[in-house]
């Protein structure tokens, strides 16, 4: 198990992710973000990209998708809250925007 990061380590973690238009959300025990893009195909195109992402670090986003929306939040749940994983894929997702 990852333990979830404190209070401190977690403000200094999603600063930078915060200008990218990251937030806590879940009372500190997740982040959250709405991507949008220019239609659908695109939305899908991220999240099939994103999805393998995770897969392959085992660590699954909770996320919707409307039309050209996509909402994603990022915790740990086996941890009950947020940790280096969550903020390593909020960091790939940001990347993944800009192939």
């Amino acid at each position: 198990m990852t333990d979830p990061l404190s209070a401190s380590d977690a403000q200094t973690l999603i600063a930078p992710l915060q200008e990218t238009g990251w937030d806590f959300a879940r009372d500190g025990r997740a982040i959250t973000k709405t991507f949008v893009f220019a239609g659908f195909v695109s939305a899908f195109d991220w999240m099939t990209r994103v999805a393998r992402i995770a897969e392959d670090k085992n660590h699954h986003p909770e996320w919707t998708n409307v039309y050209k929306t996509v909402t994603v939040t990022l915790t740990t749940h086996d941890a009950k809250g947020l940790t280096l994983k969550d903020i390593t894929l909020a960091q790939e997702m940001d990347k993944a925007v800009q192939i």
